[in-house]
């Protein structure tokens, strides 16, 4: 299993736990299509970004959308020269998305190249083309985008070795080379990279996450950061679940946070102190429900 499709499997299971509320989130994200066919952001502009979030949080919820006026937005793209690392990335995974799989040959080979542009010189990925060495999620987008459009990653061992070089000796990962400190999203990213490539042994990893958790429910960012947030807390349960941990103490407070998010329009904030819902945050409630 790839991890798009690992992602948009865990955030399906939120549907257990909407019931009712399924159909408002589905409309929520439908709502938020624009005439062009991308999804907006919250400038109400359509954006690669939040198109992903809101198309991969539709399929998790068995919803239909205007797949052809999605289409229509991605070809404006072209392969994605004039993108950066991120958008390319995403509009990668939005094409795997629409067409499950099967892009016509021209397209993929475009994507291919501009996608490789980003390795960095350790073997990684990173969001500047030539970097030195790559990033945590720069290596997690990079793998995901390499499974999209079914590429067989060359110098696998040098990829290994640029993400372990994330690695802090608390057992965390930092999202570059020159963080001191490791952070929960890195760290999660890190370990669903490693997880994808066969290798395991993330006893330190998952005792650092656990330790991010919080006696009300959610994770921090870091172990300085002053309350806890969704991404942090969907991409955890993620990388917990995806590499089997055992999390049963938290998913109770987990659930009531994330509950505590949800606004009765259909979608997720933030964190306590963001009362704006976007098409992002929607996907990563789904996740962190899907994975409790």
């Amino acid at each position: 299993m790839t991890i798009r499709s690992d992602m948009i499997r865990a955030a399906a299971q939120a549907k257990i736990h909407l019931r009712d509320s399924v159909s408002a989130a589905a409309e929520y994200l439908r709502s938020h299509q624009n005439a062009d066919g991308g999804f907006c952001n919250r400038a109400g502009i359509s954006d690669l970004y939040y198109t992903v979030f809101a198309i991969e949080g539709l399929f998790a919820l068995g919803a239909d959308f205007d797949r052809d006026r999605a289409g229509r937005y991605l070809r404006t793209f072209d392969a994605g020269d004039s993108l950066d690392f991120v958008h390319l990335a995403c509009l990668i995974r939005a094409w795997t998305d629409l067409s499950d799989g099967s892009l016509d040959a021209p397209l993929r080979d475009g994507l291919l190249r501009n996608l490789l542009a980003y390795r960095s010189e350790d073997g990684g990925f990173a969001d500047a083309v030539g970097a030195d060495s790559g990033t945590a999620y720069g290596c997690f987008l990079g793998l995901a985008a390499c499974q999209d459009l079914a590429h067989s990653m060359t110098d696998p061992a040098r990829f290994v070795a640029s993400v372990a070089r994330l690695r802090r000796e608390d057992g965390s990962f930092a999202n570059d080379i020159h963080s001191a400190d490791g952070s929960t999203p890195a760290t999660a990213a890190a370990m669903v990279t490693l997880h994808q490539l066969g290798l395991g042994g993330f006893e330190q990893q998952i005792a650092w996450l656990l330790k991010r958790t919080r006696a009300i429910g959610g994770f921090i960012a870091t172990p300085r950061a002053p309350m806890q947030d969704l991404l942090s807390t969907a991409t955890a349960l993620h990388a917990l679940a995806t590499v089997r941990a055992d999390f049963e103490h938290v998913k109770r407070p987990c659930l009531e946070f994330v509950d505590s998010l949800w606004e009765p329009l259909g979608g997720f904030c933030g964190t306590w102190m963001d009362d704006t819902v976007d098409c992002e945050y929607t996907f990563y409630g789904l996740l962190a429900l899907g994975n409790l």
